[in-house]
């Protein structure tokens, strides 16, 4: 078989972000936060309100973190100790769906059954303890409307969640309902937060000088510390968190892949960001041009971000691996000639993606600046793109020095991989303290 090598490069011609195009992404990503500031609905960021700024970094004491964010459910006790420094005590998790035994998510599942099974689980990681006072926190990883930290109720049902009874509801009225059920009434909810804003609280905690944290994973969204928004209870420091919900931020020029995958997709014309940027679509990205390299148009051959991965890792003369993968998704077999046309293919993909997650982060860099100079920071990010896909980090680091110049330097990106766990027990106790003050 041998691919059209002028088809290849017009299609990575397609998929490249040049400088003047990385550029005009931050540009209007900035743009896009100072029309959201002013009024949300002229923006396609949604501006979220977190109601909490950032912990000081002496947050002390033992507290519950609820990680609700899909179907695994993990309880944790963490012993927070101050100047970043933190223990898990107990962790305890269990699925929501078990086949043959239980389900709390699908069809005809209902409120209280779920949150019993909650309450449950809690109450597992308190070692049935029920004289010690708790605080819990919480990470709810489902569009909500939020009015204070503890008030979020869930406004729909997402990740093929169909449980009846919570949609419209404030959650953690639910699981206080479920506790009391259950008699555990020393444990009490008192925050609620995203999971991306519990990746920033869990990173700022550990590091100073860190204002933004972003997912980057199966879907991708930002949130960063805005200093012109108060909160009226003052939870944290330096204003508040806005989570920025940034896969549908629209202000990007598609490519045709993008546009023929969007049109084709469950909801046209939304997330226009994250289907071109997350690992839910890299791997249909990729496929839908090698399907028209190799004369198939249409076609779907099923690769995922997985895939890519072990094509970007093949540094081989001969590309077995690559073969092996194009093999089994295909049925083709292709030459080493062939494969490294592939992985030009797979690199071009992979490196758009780090281009413009970058570009909304300088956008974000550039707003919290205004008209004065970069101040040294970190950037927490969690995420299998960020923290697995071959390419993405040395590329977000380009994509920083060509936005940023010299000033790229005091500019970071750090992982963090057990926010939603910790950020929700520093929210908690950011949440207490403030009570108690």
């Amino acid at each position: 078989m041998a691919l059209d090598r002028q088809l290849l490069q017009s299609i990575i011609k397609e998929f490249t972000v040049d400088a003047e195009q990385l550029r005009e992404i931050a540009a209007n990503f900035r743009q896009d936060l100072k029309l959201g500031l002013n009024d949300p609905d002229d923006s396609s960021l949604r501006m979220l309100k977190s109601y909490v700024g950032l912990p000081t970094g002496k947050e002390t004491g033992e507290y519950l973190a609820l990680d609700f964010g899909g179907t695994n459910v993990r309880v944790s006790r963490i012993k927070l100790q101050g100047s970043g420094r933190f223990e898990v005590t107990k962790k305890v998790g269990k699925p929501l769906i078990l086949p043959g035994a239980y389900d709390y998510v699908g069809v005809g599942s209902k409120a209280n059954d779920m949150f019993d099974f909650l309450a449950e689980l809690i109450d597992e990681a308190i070692d049935k303890d029920h004289d010690t006072k708790f605080y819990l926190g919480h990470t709810f990883s489902f569009p909500s409307k939020q009015t204070d930290l503890y008030n979020a109720s869930l406004i729909i049902w997402t990740k093929e969640f169909a449980t009846e009874g919570v949609e419209g509801k404030v959650v953690n009225d639910l699981l206080k309902d479920a506790l009391t059920r259950r008699g555990v009434n020393n444990v009490e909810p008192i925050s609620v937060i995203n999971d991306t804003v519990a990746v920033l609280l869990s990173a700022a905690y550990q590091h100073a000088d860190t204002y933004i944290g972003s997912i980057y994973a199966t879907g991708q969204n930002n949130c960063y510390l805005e200093s012109s928004v108060k909160d009226p209870e003052n939870v944290g420091v330096g204003g508040m968190i806005l989570n920025l919900e940034s896969g549908g931020f629209s202000k990007l020029t598609p490519n045709r892949f993008d546009i023929e995958f969007d049109e084709a997709s469950e909801k046209p014309g939304e997330q226009r960001l994250e289907k071109m940027v997350s690992g839910r679509y890299l791997g249909v990205l990729f496929g839908m041009a090698l399907s028209e390299l190799f004369g198939e148009k249409g076609k779907n051959y099923g690769f995922t971000s997985i895939d890519m991965s072990s094509i970007l890792m093949d540094d081989s003369v001969d590309g077995d691996r690559i073969a092996a993968v194009i093999k089994d998704k295909t049925g083709k077999d292709v030459d080493s000639e062939e494969a490294k046309k592939i992985k030009e293919l797979a690199t071009i993909i992979v490196v758009r993606s780090a281009r413009i997650v970058t570009a909304t982060y300088v956008g974000i860099i550039w707003q919290r600046t205004g008209s004065g100079k970069i101040q040294k920071q970190q950037i927490a990010v969690d995420g299998s793109v960020y923290e697995k896909m071959p390419l993405v980090k040395e590329n977000i680091n380009r994509a920083l020095v060509e936005l940023l110049g010299d000033e790229a330097e005091k500019v970071t990106t750090i992982l963090d991989t057990g926010g939603s766990g910790l950020g929700a027990a520093i929210s908690a106790a950011m949440a207490a303290n403030h009570a108690v003050d």
